[in-house]
């Protein structure tokens, strides 16, 4: 299992908030860098293409409210996976996040994809950032 951590991003907004805002896939399309296409969700799954590398799929497997979530990979990713949302309350108004992404990956897809991977968990938790304090809770 290889793991991708996110730098922790401190977040002006309530833990309750930004917790609603990562249970529903239609949110994430804000997350989304430029290099992705074909975004697809239903608010409990979503698949999209990366620029030059693969189809993913993801689904939530588990909720535990307002602290952690755990997507999974579905369908026909290159390799199975999780993506961890760690939410912790930082305050009334405010919290701290941390994402992680664990993967299966042989060592050839670990040698292209490392590096994309690690940006795009840390890119996930800035535009996270980004997003959820430019809304107005």
């Amino acid at each position: 299992m290889t793991t991708f951590d996110s730098e922790e991003v401190s977040i002006a907004q309530s833990q309750n908030f930004v917790y609603d805002f990562l249970s529903d896939f239609n949110n994430f399309e804000k997350l989304m860098p430029p290099q992705i296409s074909q975004w697809q969700s239903d608010g409990e799954s979503c698949s999209f293409n990366i620029q030059n590398m693969a189809t993913l799929g993801m689904r939530y497997q588990s909720k535990d409210p307002q602290n952690h979530i755990k997507i999974i990979s579905e369908g026909k990713s290159p390799f199975p996976f999780d993506l961890q949302c760690f939410i912790e309350e930082d305050g009334a108004a405010s919290c701290r996040v941390k994402l992680q992404f664990n993967a299966q990956m042989s060592p050839m897809i670990k040698m292209m994809a490392a590096r994309p991977l690690e940006n795009f968990v840390n890119l996930l938790a800035v535009k996270l950032k980004e997003v959820c304090e430019g809304m107005v809770a």
